[in-house]
C-alpha cells in the first residue's frame, strides 16, 4: 500500500494541527493504521493507531491531546493534534499493518507500509 502524509507545518506552543494520510493500493478498511513520530536524535515513537473496528490506542505522551480518526470511504486516516508542545516536534509517519483484521499495535515492527513523513515543528 502507498501512503502519503500531509498537513505538517510550523506552529506555536498550544496550537492545533491536523495531519492526513491517504492510502492507495489495497483494501484500506481491513487494516489497522498507525501514526509514529521521530524527533532528531531519537528513536521512532508510537503516537496512535486504530483498527478496522475503530479500536484506538494512544501513546502515553499524547493521550488526551491527539486524536486519530479514519474515513474508510476516502482511504484516509487523520491525526488531530491539540495543545501542541515544543517536544511534539518531529517527523510524523503514518503506517499500515501488514495483516488484515488485526488490532492496532504500538510496535513499529508490526507495520509494513510507511509514508514518507511530514514535518511538524512547534515553536515555544
Amino acid at each position: 500500500v502507498q501512503l502519503v502524509e500531509s498537513g505538517g507545518g510550523l506552529v506555536q506552543d498550544g496550537d492545533s494541527l491536523k495531519l492526513s494520510c491517504a492510502a492507495s493500493g489495497r483494501t484500506f478498511g481491513a487494516y489497522a493504521m498507525g501514526w509514529f513520530r521521530q524527533a532528531p536524535g531519537k528513536g521512532r515513537e508510537f503516537v496512535a493507531a486504530s483498527d478496522w473496528r475503530d479500536t484506538i490506542v494512544y501513546g502515553d505522551t499524547v493521550q488526551g491531546r491527539f486524536f486519530i480518526s479514519r474515513d474508510n470511504a476516502k482511504d484516509t486516516v487523520y491525526l488531530q493534534m491539540n495543545s501542541l508542545k515544543p517536544e511534539d516536534t518531529a517527523v510524523y509517519y503514518c503506517a499500515a499493518r501488514s495483516l488484515k483484521y488485526v488490532g492496532p499495535s504500538r510496535d513499529s515492527e508490526d507495520y509494513d507500509s510507511w509514508g514518507q513523513g511530514t514535518q511538524v515543528t512547534v515553536s515555544s
